[in-house]
């Protein structure tokens, strides 16, 4: 059984581990308190693509500390919310020690993400986020050509895939990540990436949001939200994010792995 443990900070929030390993920050009182980077950056894209306040229907691949549920509540009151989080005893604890608010519309179920999204019905959400770990790695089959066909149907024809996608440097994991979701999507879809500036410079491992839609992005107002932020972030997409994810090639069912385990602190230095 996993080993779960919440850690307060001296700003009011909470950070939840699962066996060692950071997996949300949560602030009760103020949901718009978003410290994790990719969180922003996710935040931001869904004020690009929905500026809301109106609702919105949300499937999160991978619950935790339920941090974007809450923030998507805060800011688009009454959004319905589906979480697929496969572990109990982690939910169980974060709705103990750090209760969702109240008139939520946020549902949890106890499923793994896979099969969850295989069972949604088509064009039934403005957006799937996927942001799943298993000992702090991205499961493999959610980084598949099948999943993302499965997601790309589960979305209205305006919606967005967000995914949690780390690597190291050289970006060879990513880029065939990116060329599932470039498959999934077809020609007329597109496909952008977000991550701090050193990640994209390939200085170190990090985390990067891969967005994927069935229409075009509006690349610049993705840019603009990110920047209000204050985290120093880029956003590739088009000829930029083809050039760098060249070499990519679509992983499936039968040959994926999980993502890259992140390195021992210093091993990936600045430049």
């Amino acid at each position: 059984m996993a080993t779960v443990e919440l850690v307060p900070d001296e700003h009011g929030g909470v950070t939840v581990m699962r066996d060692g390993h950071p997996q949300s920050h949560v602030d009760v009182d103020d949901p718009d308190h978003l410290v994790f980077e990719y969180v922003q950056h996710m935040a931001a894209v869904l004020d690009a693509v929905f500026p809301g306040p109106d609702p919105v229907g949300v499937t999160h691949v991978g619950g935790a500390g339920l941090t974007l549920p809450r923030w998507v509540q805060a800011t688009r009151p009454g959004s319905p919310q589906i979480v697929l989080e496969p572990d109990e005893a982690l939910t169980a604890t974060v709705r103990a020690e750090l209760p969702l608010p109240r008139g939520h519309r946020i549902r949890v179920r106890p499923q793994l993400g896979r099969p969850g999204v295989e069972a949604l019905k088509d064009a039934s959400a403005h957006a799937v986020v996927v942001d799943a770990f298993d000992e702090g790695r991205v499961p493999a089959d959610l980084q598949t050509l099948e999943f993302f066909t499965h997601a790309a149907r589960v979305l209205r024809p305006d919606g967005v895939l967000l995914m949690n996608s780390p690597d190291e440097p050289n970006w060879r994991h990513l880029a065939d990540v990116v060329a599932g979701l470039r498959a999934a999507f077809g020609p007329t879809g597109s496909v952008a990436l977000i991550a701090m500036r050193d990640v994209i410079k390939g200085r170190r491992y990090g985390n990067s949001v891969l967005v994927a839609a069935h229409r075009p992005l509006d690349v610049d107002e993705v840019r603009r939200q990110v920047g209000r932020w204050p985290f120093p972030s880029g956003v590739l997409a088009g000829a930029a994010l083809a050039k760098r994810t060249s070499t990519g090639r679509a992983l499936t069912d039968g040959e994926s792995r999980p993502s890259p385990s992140a390195p021992d602190p210093g091993q990936w230095r600045v430049r």
